[in-house]
């Protein structure tokens, strides 16, 4: 099991930058994945960016060369930087945690923070 914090969400204006921050509640290099995704009401969840214990990246399309992903081990915490924030990046943004439980694969979910860019 694994417990996950969000922190970091708020409004901002267009080409504004928000940093997003999400505790673990034990060591994150034990966690195979973590990562963000975003969600609007209505929509399926996206992909935005992920980090894998071995320190493999992916970014969702829409967000590359815009954010990053990084990785505080001491303090057990995954950060996403947003920069050159647009419009279309308000969302409901939740951290994830992709690990093996009782030898399947289960996820883990931050109860998610908001995050609204203003034009």
């Amino acid at each position: 099991q694994v417990q996950l914090v969000e922190s970091g969400g708020g409004l901002v204006q267009a080409g504004g930058s928000l940093r997003l921050s999400c505790a673990a509640s034990r060591s994150i290099f034990s966690i195979s994945a973590m990562g963000w995704y975003r969600q609007a009401p209505g929509k399926q969840r996206e992909l935005v960016a992920t980090i894998t214990s071995s320190g493999t990246i992916n970014y969702g399309n829409s967000v590359k060369g815009r954010f990053t992903i990084s990785r505080d081990a001491a303090k057990n915490t995954v950060y996403l930087q947003m920069n050159s924030l647009k419009p279309e990046d308000t969302d409901v943004y939740y951290c994830s945690a992709h690990d093996q439980c009782a030898g399947i694969w289960c996820d883990y979910w931050g109860q998610g923070t908001q995050v609204t860019v203003s034009s």
